[in-house]
């Protein structure tokens, strides 16, 4: 069962429909919650949190429980998505709405990406032996391009900016010929994603950071976080929330913008989170409202020294991860994160990607 975030209007099958008819993004209608403790099993990777998922493994890599790696230099503790099987978090999600898409016998799904979530996506689907189509930008990264070719997956090239690419996919969507397997609506990626969360709590006893910092574009990885935390708090695996505080890229930043006002900079270094128009951006914003959190837009000059800093400290990471350790040491500087706060943030993908 699906339900509209704006309407509140129901679906009763999952991927019948990919938006509501309103167009507001849908959710899953009751999460699932463990009926016993927190007794897991890391072995499992991020599928120890079954109990918390809408699907079973039937579409996986081994993915799941990342590093949890303090880091001096910024004074918090990475969480290392860049060791997933693909080289990003987006497997999270890819991970489950795949195991998704199987059980219902898909044979072919369609997702829009800059290059991370497709390489996902078309990974998962060669898993599966699900066909898959991928719109990507005309410019979009070689690494990434060969990362979907080499699984199999049609690439769709699209001219213009990343809206035009989302629109062309949602035009072969609505024309009933695709599966829509997106990581910004479809709600079994969020699903996926909420798994960070629940891995930051068991790494560290169950006990919540004051804050975590991430990249936030869809945001896929920073409503997950929310989601996850949320979660674990209603079944009583943990007894607070962290704030969530989130980076965009200068120049594409509708969130911090409508917070904080628009700013003439801008950053094109920050590829995978180039995106004007979120598609869940009301829920972004009640979020951060929950919360007490936060988002602010970092320029290219401050994410590229950022970058260059992570690699000479060990944490070789493409571009688009520099935003979160970048935006940690704004909010430091403002007076958001407190010398005492104890800070997570994650390191979304891997500098082979670049």
């Amino acid at each position: 069962m699906l339900v509209c975030s704006v309407c509140g209007d129901r679906y009763d099958r999952y991927g019948a429909a990919w938006r509501c008819d309103c167009g507001g993004p849908l959710d899953f209608a009751d999460q699932p919650l463990p009926k016993s403790g927190p007794d897991i099993d890391p072995t499992r990777g991020l599928w120890a949190f079954e109990s918390f998922l809408p699907t079973g493994p039937a579409v996986t890599l081994g993915e799941g429980f990342t590093p949890l790696t303090e880091s001096t230099e910024w004074d918090c503790a990475f969480k290392l998505e860049y060791v997933c099987p693909t080289g990003s978090f987006k497997d999270r999600g890819a991970t489950t709405t795949l195991s998704l898409a199987a059980e219902q016998g898909v044979d072919r799904v369609v997702e829009d990406s800059s290059g991370n979530a497709g390489a996902a996506i078309a990974t998962y689907a060669a898993r599966a032996g699900i066909d898959a189509s991928i719109y990507v930008p005309a410019s979009v990264k070689a690494s990434k391009l060969r990362a979907i070719e080499r699984a199999g997956a049609e690439v769709v090239r699209v001219e213009g900016t990343r809206g035009d690419v989302t629109d062309a996919c949602v035009d072969a969507v609505e024309s009933g010929a695709e599966w829509y397997a997106s990581h910004a609506w479809n709600p079994a990626f969020f699903a996926g994603t909420a798994t960070f969360a629940y891995e930051v709590a068991a790494q560290r006893g169950w006990d919540v950071p004051d804050a975590v910092v991430t990249p936030l574009g869809h945001g896929t990885l920073f409503l997950g976080a929310y989601r996850g935390f949320r979660a674990l708090q209603r079944a009583g695996w943990t007894d607070s929330m962290p704030r969530l505080l989130g980076a965009q890229a200068a120049g594409y930043a509708p969130v911090a913008d409508e917070i904080h006002g628009p700013s003439d900079a801008e950053n094109d270094v920050a590829d995978g989170i180039q995106i004007r128009d979120p598609a869940r951006e009301a829920q972004i914003h009640e979020a951060i409202e929950a919360t007490d959190g936060d988002a602010i837009a970092l320029s290219k000059s401050r994410v590229s020294e950022t970058l260059d800093s992570l690699h000479a400290a060990g944490f070789y990471t493409e571009p688009t991860c520099a935003v979160a350790p970048a935006a940690l040491e704004l909010y430091r500087a403002r007076g958001v994160v407190s010398p005492d706060d104890d800070v997570v943030v994650p390191l979304t993908g891997s500098g082979l990607k670049q």
